[in-house]
């Protein structure tokens, strides 16, 4: 499903929010119910223990009688105050007074039960009809009236409050449903916004899928926008552009790389099989035929090194870094001797070779041969471009944890333009290397193909008809 991570992550934040909702509601409800009755039993408590001190100081100080009707008018103003209601009975329970407006209570008895409760001593929460008083059960609280004379305690009648649970609860079920209509509100928002979140997170995540189906039918143009976001999504986004740079780098160089090998397989095939078809079917004259087998020999060892080279390279290319850095060798010994392999070549160019090399040993790490072949393909390549009777120069000195090797030679300039890309495969744009029959353009990319594999350089210089090839090494 194409947006399935968002339904996933909507799925996720609503099943989150609906848990966290469920159970701060569930604790938050019965932790405020439970803290709202206690309330109501302390205030219930408050107001019979105030009502019962005034009705005793009214009946001790005026001789107030119970059944005096100021005192249902005094109770119901604190039952209009406290929202409970209020009765005074005689000793036998039948009710003097009540806080009704219509007096509906008066002539009532309450329970001997109730009356035994309240003169227990503690102020007690009971649910009861107090007899035939209600007709549904209420919250009941009851104590004695009663006054000191001479330090005698005299009982003179009681009090009860009473409180309708049903207001209470319905009052509370309001309370509820307001909070559940607020939860539902916030968790509809919450929704919306991790609905709305996730999208936004996603859409990179979908352009590089699209981004990837689009690379693997071969277009590597292909690119996500990371608007402009620092987060793992916009990081995300750029690594997956920077990948799609490379791909579509290494695809191009795939492409010049197919068409420079199938330029240069193609000029000595058609040169060998021209040659060769004209020997057969007798265009060219028998006496001719050595001069063209000549060719036809020398295209063949042009292809065979072709061939040699592209192997070498492919054999450098899987080397592993750790492996070669293990062993160690003298490279001034080694520069020496590769110096010599060419003493033929230099001599027939005339060429006037200076030599600054060490004559201690320079002791370096990597591997012997592959560093031989470096030497050997910057020797080969000075020399083979040198102006004849030109100057040839080697250096080789310590810098630091570095060696440094120099190869210098005078002859036509490099171009500047040119040289960013003199160390590429079958790279002979330069008029004085495109001359050369021999070489194949791969000899400069297996030297910095070499290198890197050895973690280290190589520059070139090219200024006034000097050109400099310099590479370093590590020291043993």
């Amino acid at each position: 499903m194409k947006h399935s991570i968002y339904i996933r992550n909507f799925l996720a934040t609503a099943l989150i929010v609906l848990i966290s909702f469920s159970l701060l509601g569930g604790i938050s409800t019965a932790w405020n119910y439970r803290r709202s009755l206690n309330d109501r039993r302390a205030s219930m408590v408050s107001t019979i223990h105030e009502t019962a001190r005034y009705v005793a100081t009214e009946h001790l100080f005026y001789g107030t009688k119970l059944d005096d009707l100021n005192l249902s008018m005094w109770l119901a103003i604190i039952s209009n105050i406290s929202g409970f209601d209020l009765l005074l009975t005689d000793l036998d329970g039948v009710v003097t007074a009540c806080s009704d407006s219509d007096f509906r209570h008066l002539g009532k008895s309450v329970p001997e039960s109730s009356l035994t409760s309240s003169i227990a001593g503690n102020v007690t929460m009971t649910l009861s009809t107090l007899g035939e008083i209600y007709s549904e059960r209420r919250q009941v609280t009851g104590i004695p009236l009663s006054v000191s004379i001479n330090n005698e305690i005299h009982i003179f009648g009681y009090l009860f409050v009473t409180s309708d649970l049903a207001s209470f609860r319905l009052a509370w079920q309001q309370f509820t449903s307001v909070f559940v209509i607020i939860a539902l509100n916030v968790m509809i928002l919450a929704f919306v916004i991790s609905f709305i979140t996730t999208k936004k997170q996603a859409e990179p995540l979908d352009e590089m899928a699209s981004a990837a189906r689009r690379f693997a039918h071969g277009e590597f143009s292909a690119r996500v926008d990371d608007y402009d976001r620092t987060d793992e999504i916009g990081q995300l986004a750029q690594a997956f552009n920077a990948m799609a740079d490379s791909l579509e780098s290494a695809e191009a160089l795939r492409r010049g790389f197919i068409a420079n090998l199938s330029h240069e397989l193609k000029t000595p095939m058609t040169v060998i099989s021209g040659f060769a078809e004209g020997l057969l079917d007798g265009t060219i004259p028998y006496e001719n035929a050595d001069r063209y087998l000549s060719i036809i020999s020398s295209e063949t060892r042009r292809l065979s090194r072709l061939v040699g080279s592209m192997l070498d390279i492919s054999m450098l290319q899987s080397a592993d870094v750790s492996t070669v850095l293990r062993y160690s060798f003298d490279i001034s010994e080694l520069v020496r001797i590769a110096l010599l392999s060419f003493e033929s070549k230099i001599e027939d160019k005339k060429l006037q070779v200076e030599a600054e090399l060490p004559e201690e040993p320079v002791m370096t790490r990597g591997d012997k041969d592959a560093i031989t072949q470096v030497v050997f393909n910057l020797i080969d390549n000075a020399v083979k471009f040198s102006d004849t009777a030109g100057k040839f120069k080697i250096e080789l000195w310590k810098q630091g944890d570095r060696a440094y090797i120099s190869f210098e030679n005078s002859g036509e300039t490099i171009p500047a333009e040119e040289i960013p890309h003199i160390f590429e495969r079958f790279h002979k744009a330069d008029k004085s290397r495109s001359a050369d029959p021999d070489g194949v353009g791969l000899g400069l990319y297996i030297v910095k193909t070499i290198l890197d594999n050895h973690n280290e350089d190589v520059y070139v210089t090219s200024n006034d008809g000097v050109t400099r090839f310099v590479f370093t090494l590590t020291i043993a």
